[in-house]
């Protein structure tokens, strides 16, 4: 959600409200001489993982994915706080293949419908159509659309899976939040979480929560400090 921050808010919105601006950019460059803090929505990463670091196993293999009722309720609670999923190619191919089924809907319908019904937007040069409801393709220029959208009110805007988009949004600091859930499983081999990933990122430690299943999520921010 789009707010303003500084230490008289109050005090110099009231005064913002006595003058007369020509537009919204001229609006915003006097908060930002009144040393306004534009705080923008929170686009967070959310990917399992499993103990060794991989987020996919050997030919695209989820079966470890380690979910439960718990898991169940997590997820709806943080789908009501996100009103915008981006996927990549690969991502967005295996959800619209299973979210839209009658089986989907019928094992899982709160998530289901949300899913089906929350704005996607898939960033891909190869991609020439979709067909998921509610979904939006973006071929060129991700790192500008995705700014254009942080500047937007809102709620979250979530990254699900989609590890190629993620490394390249972390490249440009574009990413908040990482929230990782980690498996209680290790599989030897399979697709990194940050694969093509080449640059140190320090994080800092948000908050962590641990699953009667095993799962343990851990939520990290990028720190320059």
């Amino acid at each position: 959600m789009r707010l303003f921050d500084s230490p008289d808010a109050k005090t110099t919105l009231k005064l913002a409200e006595t003058k007369t601006f020509k537009s919204a950019v001229a609006v915003l460059h006097y908060l930002q001489e009144k040393n306004y803090r534009l705080i923008m929505r929170t686009l967070y990463l959310f990917n399992f993982v499993t103990l060794d670091g991989f987020f996919d196993g050997r030919n695209g293999d989820l079966s470890w994915h380690n979910v439960d009722d718990e898991f169940h309720e997590f997820a709806i609670d943080q789908l009501n706080e996100t009103d915008m999923i981006l996927f990549g190619r690969i991502t967005y191919q295996m959800m619209a293949a299973y979210w839209p089924k009658e089986t989907s809907m019928k094992v899982d319908p709160i998530v289901a419908g949300k899913m089906n019904s929350l704005p996607k937007i898939v960033f891909s040069r190869t991609l020439e159509k979709v067909e998921w409801n509610n979904t939006l393709l973006i071929k060129e220029n991700a790192a500008a659309e995705v700014s254009k959208l942080k500047e937007q009110s809102g709620k979250d805007i979530a990254i699900l899976g989609s590890s190629n988009l993620a490394v390249s949004l972390m490249k440009l600091n574009q990413i908040d939040e990482l929230r990782i859930m980690i498996n209680p499983v290790a599989l030897g081999s399979g697709v990194p979480l940050f694969e093509g990933g080449n640059n140190r990122i320090r994080l800092k430690l948000l908050r962590s929560r641990t699953f009667k299943s095993g799962n343990v999520l851990v939520c990290y921010t990028p720190t320059t400090g």
